[in-house]
């Protein structure tokens, strides 16, 4: 199911920060998002005021109920609820405070009022439930003391956007853009008029909403989380979280290529890596345990950056953290250029078709991720604007009909391997578009695009996140609290 929700209005500007986030794992949809649906009830319920609150139960339908438990959909609700919010909690401490509230059954609401909450009893999962509008929907309800009800119905879309029913959509607030852009060729239309490059006018645009100081400040730390992200993963061994007993492998994989190699401290760790050999099979091999790092810190309830979704959190940091590494005197006005054309183009998607896997299953998340790092790196390698946009074609490409099928509906098998795999095929696709002529392409971005909303639309739902096909069928799990 692909509805009005999953693609946004043409008229309606997306900042790129709203794409490319700091975030937490496991998932954009099924744990930020309730998360930040929490948030909002927590803001309807001041209006009749929080000591009112007696009871809150929350309902889970569709993906949300399937897979929710896997993908820490209960503990999204708990921390929401709390007031907490996922940028600044301490992450360490947060399945201790869980285990409390099953423990006592008891939540302090918003941080200042104590109430009964069983999260047995009182997150309501309802797998089969139709959900008519999105796939990802929950019903927030308060009972106050006089009696009274409010109640709420969120739809989770993909990325961490959530939109409450009845309520304005995405960036209700009109502005105007120096290059308003809703498809590829008007991207490219942009860049003939202005005779720039695509980082300059998104750049442009940003300016709208913030700026050049805090852009850059904010880019910086986006790329700031993904190094980081990519450093514990790959320092971090042991078994993931969940049931299913994956066991954590970028560790493996980074010690056995630094062979040794004593370091002390990031900067020493980064000079370290960048004085492995350069082979071929060296430097798929780093790319391969960066994307696998960020993925299995996102798999255990890490701080990552949503780009454009959780699941597929690990393809955009493995390809750019290797240019930075491994490409003589780069400089970190590329590294901005590079997150601003990626943010870009996941617009571009957002607008025209959906990123959420519940909607139109892993192309929704790999595909759009591998693409905005194809034209992204093609960017930062020199590659005109059209050569970066056949990139980002190319990548998806080679996407289209990718079911999502998570084991045990946990963002753990195949999410994270698809995440190495996505970022390989970010770095072909912009192979072939810079020995490419976009002149000779017969599919363009926009067309692909299209495509991928059809087949999304075509695809039956036991292959978008529920976890009711394909390989979720083949593996038995357990699942543990989550």
């Amino acid at each position: 199911m692909v509805n009005r929700l999953d693609t946004v209005a043409a008229h309606v500007p997306i900042s790129i920060f709203d794409i490319v986030k700091v975030g937490i794992g496991p998932s954009s949809s099924h744990t930020m998002g309730p998360w930040l649906a929490m948030h909002d009830f927590l803001e309807r319920l001041e209006a009749r005021g929080i000591a009112a609150v007696e009871r809150i139960t929350v309902t889970l339908m569709g993906s949300l109920a399937k897979t929710g438990r896997g993908h820490g959909t209960h503990t999204a609700i708990i921390m929401g609820l709390t007031g907490e919010d996922f940028r600044s909690a301490d992450l360490g401490a947060m399945p201790a405070r869980i285990e409390q509230v099953r423990q006592v059954r008891r939540l302090l609401l918003d941080g200042r009022r104590e109430i009964r909450f069983d999260p047995a009893r009182d997150i309501i999962l309802e797998p089969q439930a139709h959900c008519p509008v999105h796939s990802n929907t929950l019903v927030a309800r308060a009972e106050l003391a006089d009696g009274g009800l409010i109640e709420e119905t969120y739809y989770s879309v993909g990325g961490g956007f959530v939109q409450r029913e009845g309520a304005p959509g995405l960036a209700p607030e009109r502005v105007e853009l120096a290059h308003p852009i809703n498809l590829g060729v008007d991207l490219i239309r942009w860049c003939d008029e202005s005779e720039c490059s695509i980082h300059e006018i998104v750049r442009e645009n940003e300016r709208t909403w913030r700026s050049d100081e805090e852009i850059d400040a904010t880019l910086d730390q986006l790329f700031e989380t993904m190094i980081d992200s990519i450093e514990t993963g790959c320092h971090t061994g042991g078994v993931l979280p969940g049931g299913l007993h994956v066991r954590r492998r970028a560790k493996a994989i980074h010690d056995r290529l630094l062979a040794g190699r004593h370091y002390s401290g990031r900067q020493e760790w980064i000079r370290q890596i960048r004085q492995t050999p350069a082979d071929l099979a060296t430097s798929t091999s780093w790319i391969t345990a960066f994307a696998l790092a960020v993925n299995e810190v996102n798999a255990s309830y890490g701080r990552v950056v949503t780009a454009p979704t959780n699941g597929a959190c690990g393809v955009i940091p493995a390809v750019l953290f290797h240019w930075w590494l491994f490409t003589p005197a780069a400089e970190i006005h590329q590294v901005r250029n590079f997150l601003l054309v990626a943010g870009e183009v996941g617009c571009i998607f957002k607008k025209n078709a959906t990123i959420s896997a519940a909607a139109g299953g892993c192309q929704a998340e790999i595909g759009v991720s591998s693409s905005m790092a194809a034209a992204a790196l093609t960017s930062v390698l020199g590659g005109s604007p059209r050569q970066c946009l056949m990139a980002a074609e190319i990548a998806m490409e080679h996407h289209l009909g990718m079911t999502c099928d998570p084991v045990g509906g946990l963002v753990q098998v195949p999410c994270i391997e698809r995440n190495s795999m996505g970022a390989m095929k970010a770095v072909t696709a912009s192979q072939l578009a810079l020995f490419g002529n976009p002149e000779d392409a017969k599919v363009s971005l926009d067309a692909v695009i299209r495509t991928m909303l059809e087949t999304a639309a075509d695809m039956h739902s036991r292959y978008k996140e529920t976890a009711d096909g394909g390989l979720a069928l083949r593996i038995p799990v357990v699942l543990a609290d989550c």
